[in-house]
């Protein structure tokens, strides 16, 4: 292919895209307002009624298309430099030389993981299923995972899919994007895929008229450490790094990129954005944030509970993780030492507040610099309360005038409020392009939700 003939596929993939997020998110505004969707928030996996229909639990069921054909292709198992300890071979695709796991969850066992690029869609689906052919020696694991894009520009969660195992994105996307995830066996053996065929269900999200307010819990937080070694996604881990680790690959960002970012505040009034790099403390399966109808392992416990904290204090699972080790703190989070030291200005493990701004899924601010001080103003002048890491991406409230500073954006007096008494000047961030239609919607949810708009308050 020519290179010029490139740049037109290239210009009418996104074209397509572009069009399909405006007929997805149309979809989503014409039923909001049905009477019958005011129950409850989310979306369930598992639970999907071909009609489109509300289960009695208030969950979102996606509606399936009755004539269009689902999407089918296979993935290409060509690692890039978006991909993590894995290697391509004739013979399909196994773990590369790195023999540590993820440095979070200090098992021990090699990991590595392949990320494809985002296939466009025909037209929106809410639903995949992947088929695996693979040789998996004892004790070794293969899990493909997929996601996709909202019409507000944000991501669905991963969620693992097989042809038993039907993945619900909870949101009607226009591309999926896959991640195949492998780990050794005894020994250290690496399983080998041979090929990985994905379908996409066509079909809408009907949405409910819920509150898109991202949920915050109070959780137990350890410092990572472990400087030079590898994380879930690739990353070296340097002195005085910005990220935090969770118990699950669901919320796992790409390296580099923010698409999972969590808000991490200390009792000491310190707060920090920072997206989220690794997996672990103990587990890797434990999405605790989502509602049990969701969570992929220990259903039965609390939204907002960690296994590790449940297995600590009260013995649960035999005071074991799901490798089957004791578990000796009651960690649901992992903060890397300039999140721990720096942003939060923890001296010791501490109990903190996540808040999972993913979730919320509005058009964000993204940090462009190593770290973004957090000021209780617009203006250096005001006392700074956080820090936000590069990459983390931030859910504006507001914008405000106020103190002109110069960053790689450009000189600027504008300043964006990030939460109650928290801005960061719009001079170090850039902001994510968003169809009108789209921005002009979320800004209506939230009068919405809220009742009235809020006034961009300043000290």
């Amino acid at each position: 292919m020519t290179l010029p003939a490139r740049r037109y596929r290239r210009v009418r993939i996104t074209a397509r895209i572009a069009t399909l997020a405006v007929v997805a998110l149309l979809t989503e505004l014409a039923g909001a307002d049905l009477p019958a969707l005011a129950q409850g928030p989310g979306s369930a996996q598992g639970r999907v009624s071909p009609q489109g229909r509300v289960s009695p639990q208030g969950r979102v069921s996606p509606r399936a298309s009755t004539t269009a054909a689902p999407t089918t292709w296979f993935a290409p198992l060509v690692p890039d430099g978006n991909s993590t300890n894995v290697r391509g071979d004739a013979g399909g695709l196994r773990l590369g030389a790195n023999r540590a796991g993820p440095a979070s969850i200090r098992s021990g066992r090699p990991e590595g993981m392949l990320l494809t690029a985002v296939h466009p869609l025909a037209q929106p689906s809410v639903a995949v299923t992947a088929e695996l052919a693979a040789d998996q020696p004892a004790g070794s694991a293969v899990a493909v995972d997929v996601r996709g894009p909202r019409a507000d520009g944000s991501w669905t969660e991963w969620t693992t899919t097989s042809p038993k195992a039907l993945a619900i994105l909870g949101a009607a996307v226009t591309g999926v994007q896959a991640r195949i995830v492998l780990r050794a066996g005894k020994g250290g053996v690496s399983p080998v895929v041979r090929s990985v065929r994905l379908t996409a269900q066509p079909g809408s999200q009907v949405l409910a008229t819920h509150s898109r307010r991202p949920p915050s819990y109070r959780v137990f937080a350890t410092r990572e450490g472990l400087v030079g070694n590898t994380t879930a996604n690739g990353h070296v881990i340097h002195e005085r790094d910005h990220f935090v680790a969770l118990p699950s690959r669901r919320g796992l960002a790409p390296r580099d990129s923010g698409d999972y970012t969590v808000k991490v505040c200390a009792d000491n009034g310190r707060c920090e954005w920072a997206p989220v790099w690794d997996v672990g403390p103990w587990n890797t399966t434990d999405d605790y944030w989502n509602p049990s109808d969701v969570r992929q392992s220990w259903p039965d416990l609390p939204q907002g509970r960690p296994q590790a904290e449940a297995a600590y204090h009260d013995d649960y699972h035999d005071g074991q993780d799901q490798f089957g080790r004791k578990v000796r703190n009651p960690a649901g989070i992992d903060l890397a030492d300039g999140t721990f030291w720096d942003g939060l200005q923890l001296h010791d493990n501490s109990w903190v507040t996540v808040t999972y701004l993913w979730t919320e899924g509005v058009w964000p601010a993204i940090v462009q610099i190593p770290a973004l001080p957090v000021h209780s103003g617009p203006g250096e002048q005001y006392p700074m309360v956080g820090l936000a890491a590069q990459r983390a991406k931030l859910s504006v409230e507001c914008t405000v005038a106020g103190q002109p500073v110069t960053g790689n954006q450009g000189r600027t007096s504008r300043w964006l409020r990030i939460g109650p008494k928290q801005f960061i000047s719009a001079a170090h961030v850039s902001l994510q392009a968003v169809q009108q239609v789209v921005q002009q919607h979320v800004m209506q949810q939230r009068v919405m939700q809220q009742g009235q708009a809020e006034r961009c308050a300043t000290p």
